[in-house]
């Protein structure tokens, strides 16, 4: 993890065990709130592995399995489409496009794509070309900062967005009602919504407060140590419905 890719944040000395830890804690959150967990072989070599999020959109129809951004991630798609081939007819992301997960938020059949320094318009069209003749509605969002969409803007309800107008702009979401993070929690946005409960890092109390006031069900997880990668609670998981 300490070789892994940075944008934003300086490099710094990761506890291996303490995020084995957290991890750990992450996973029985998911359980506790009905998840059924399904952990891949380790890939110790591929530095960012634990985000698994940014190699794979599952959607009911099919799983899309991502070209990410960054080079040296490329090869983490191999396992999850693996795992996913069982599960969903697969769909690819080809060159010149890029996309990574973290850049996809799904609102009912609309999807809001990142355009990022790991998702590009080439990657966002072949998405559009791929979910509009299964009713899916694309529409690119451009960031102003972050490292993808998900690290601005994530659903904490029905309608619902946890959002830091600090990196985009509000009026794309249409028919959204907005919930503003604190503005001294600058990686506060990123929340996983499962049924009526929210995921969320222990790391931003104010914003966690501002959830509850609201009436969201928060479950709060240490991720002090992926935060250092520049991860979320997003980021290490790809949830979906088991379709029949």
């Amino acid at each position: 993890m300490e070789r892994c890719e940075l944008t934003h944040l300086p490099r710094s000395t990761i506890d291996l065990a303490r995020a084995r830890a957290q991890h750990a804690g992450y996973e029985q959150a998911l359980r506790e709130r009905g998840c059924r967990v399904q952990r891949l072989v380790e890939e110790p070599e591929l530095a960012d592995s634990v985000f698994v999020e940014d190699t794979a959109l599952v959607l009911d129809e099919l799983a899309v399995i991502t070209r990410p951004g960054a080079a040296s991630r490329r090869a983490e798609t191999a396992k999850i489409a693996d795992a996913l081939d069982a599960l969903r007819p697969l769909a690819r992301i080809e060159v010149p496009g890029t996309l990574d997960g973290g850049d996809v938020l799904c609102v009912d059949r609309k999807l809001y794509v990142g355009v990022s320094s790991r998702s590009n318009r080439a990657g966002i069209e072949q998405l559009r070309l791929l979910l509009s003749p299964r009713g899916y509605a694309v529409e690119p969002v451009q960031l102003r900062g972050g490292l993808h969409l998900k690290s601005a803007v994530t659903r904490v309800g029905p309608t619902t967005l946890l959002i830091d107008t600090r990196w985009l702009d509000r009026r794309h979401f249409t028919g959204a009602d907005f919930l503003e993070v604190d503005e001294a929690e600058p990686l506060a946005a990123s929340a996983v919504l499962i049924g009526q409960s929210v995921i969320y890092s222990a790391s931003n109390p104010a914003t966690a407060e501002r959830l509850r006031n609201r009436g969201v069900d928060v479950r709060t997880v240490e991720m002090s140590k992926v935060e250092k990668a520049e991860g979320a609670v997003t980021c290490c998981s790809v949830i979906f419905s088991v379709v029949a």
